[in-house]
Parts: structure tokens; sequence; C-alpha cells
């Protein structure tokens, strides 16, 4: 099952090669593609090792790794404009949780997808770490409870 060229109209960033780096947050660099199994609930897992944003505060570099699960409805996010989204934030000036936020945020704003859930691993400065998680799962559908459960189980052992 090939995808077809009238199926990746929204995909411009992916084979450019004269690739620009966003100086700043920049959520409309976020780019969709149509799910080819919207019927099948299946997990897409993106794991970001280099993420760095800003302490608002103190203007000092932040590193984390950031881990997004989801589950796709009709559209899907198109994984070189996530890196560029993600590095967006290289120059961004919010707290850890906020970013979580955030980004999740901007990713049900660009797919509606059935299920998120984001978690940074920021690392230790000043001698604690953070490690934010937010989720969400579609009102009314079994993925809201889905939800629920997930964040109330969090990291329990």
């Amino acid at each position: 099952m090939t995808r077809q060229a009238c199926e990746l109209g929204g995909i411009s960033l992916l084979g450019d090669s004269r690739t620009r780096y966003p100086s700043d947050y920049a959520p409309d660099i976020l780019e969709a593609f149509d799910n080819k199994h919207p019927g099948n609930d299946y997990f897409v897992k993106f794991i970001c090792p280099e993420f760095t944003s800003l302490c608002p505060i103190t203007g000092q570099p932040d590193f984390a790794d950031i881990i997004i699960r989801y589950i796709p409805d009709a559209k899907m996010v198109e994984s070189k404009s996530l890196k560029l989204y993600l590095f967006s934030f290289r120059n961004h000036g919010d707290f850890h949780e906020d970013c979580i936020n955030i980004i999740m945020k901007d990713l049900i704003a660009l797919m509606n997808p059935k299920y998120i859930e984001v978690a940074g691993e920021f690392t230790p400065r000043g001698g604690i770490a953070i490690h934010p998680f937010a989720n969400y799962g579609r009102p009314g559908t079994p993925f809201e409870n889905m939800a629920r459960e997930r964040l109330m189980r969090y990291e329990l052992p």
C-alpha cells in the first residue's frame, strides 16, 4: 500500500535539502499527513534525546529527553516537521512543565489524536531532575478513561 502524490500534499519539509532551522518557538512548522489505518488503534512513539529550551528566569539551557506517544485518528505528524518544531524550543524560555503541555496541545491542534502523552526527562540542574508528564484522551471516548488511568498510574511500580 504505497502513498499517492495527492496524499502528500501537506508535506513540504521532508526531502527539502534546504532545511531552515527556526530560531524561536514555531508551532506553524508542524505538518500532518493522512493516516492510512484510522480504523486500527495503535501507538506511534517518538523519542527526542536532544531537546533544549531555556529557563525563563536565568536564561540557562535546559536539556531533556522528550517522549511522545500517541494513538492517531485521521492525521499523523510528519517526523521532520516534528524535529524542527522541537528544535524551535532551543531559544524559547519556559518552565519544563510548560514545554511539555505546549508540545502536547500543539500536537492535539495539529492531529486531533485519539490519545496522546508527552513526557520530559530533564537533566538535573541544581541537584534536582524534573520529569513532567501530560496526557489527553478524546472526551466521550474510551481514550478519555485511558488518559485518566495512565495519569493516575504514571511511574507507579
